[in-house]
């Protein structure tokens, strides 16, 4: 499987391209603010081209891009549940975020809802792009939040790593840390649960490919991650 990572110009939020190999279409997950340049690089040298975008949840640093990507025929797929968030994610923020960008950028923020959504449900698995994907709702960062498991990792990772399989997580699990519940639509109770229910039964060979930072394994989350001491699958 081919994967590329690259941050969004504004905080750090992870955009992945994922596809069977070069030259053949791929799937965009969690387009953010200012990608569409460096995904413009990314497509063209790798000669892809997008089949749909994947959103682990509505928030606009994951959303932010998704519109210019999905032109033509290329939906957006998002969890049930997080569907309300596409119709004015702007009107969520943070008191002061709507400012900020506008300082960064040097224009007024805008959106526009994608004119093709496709709500997925939990254990759905879609087969796109010569990609099989299988949802899994891990609500608690927000109501519709979820990862993305694929059977497959990246070409190129160390043998020794001994991992087959891998889970985009969005922002429901870091390296050594998880998302928080404390905006609009989060929930601690709920991502108790999802760690516990979703999260800790995963394979220690599953690479995780998080929304922020870098990228981890659950072998190396359930050694170490301070939020997953005391859960039991």
């Amino acid at each position: 499987m081919l994967a590329v990572a690259f941050p969004a110009a504004a905080f750090a939020t992870n955009c992945y391209v994922l596809a069977p190999g070069p030259g053949q279409e791929c799937l965009v997950v969690d387009p953010g603010i200012g990608v569409e340049s460096t995904l413009r690089d990314v497509l063209a040298e790798h000669r892809l081209k997008p089949a749909a975008v994947l959103l682990t949840h509505g928030h606009i640093d994951h959303v932010y891009s998704v519109t210019p990507v999905c032109g033509g025929d290329t939906a957006a797929y998002i969890h049930t549940d997080d569907r309300y968030r596409l119709v004015d994610p702007l009107g969520n923020v943070m008191p002061g975020l709507l400012e900020m960008l506008q300082q960064q950028f040097g224009r007024r923020a805008t959106w526009r809802e994608p004119e093709h959504v496709v709500e997925v449900a939990d254990r759905q698995v879609l087969a796109l792009a010569g990609l099989e994907v299988e949802v899994l709702h891990a609500p608690g960062h927000t109501e519709g939040s979820v990862m993305f498991g694929l059977p497959a990792v990246p070409d190129g990772l160390p043998r020794e790593e001994g991992l087959d399989r891998t889970v985009v997580s969005g922002d429901v699990l870091f390296a050594g840390s998880i998302g928080r519940t404390d905006l609009p639509g989060g929930n601690d109770a709920a991502m108790q649960r999802s760690l516990r229910d979703v999260v800790l039964p995963l394979v220690d060979s599953t690479l995780v490919l998080t929304g922020h930072g870098a990228a981890t394994t659950i072998r190396r989350e359930r050694a170490g991650n301070p939020y997953l001491r005391g859960l039991t699958a």
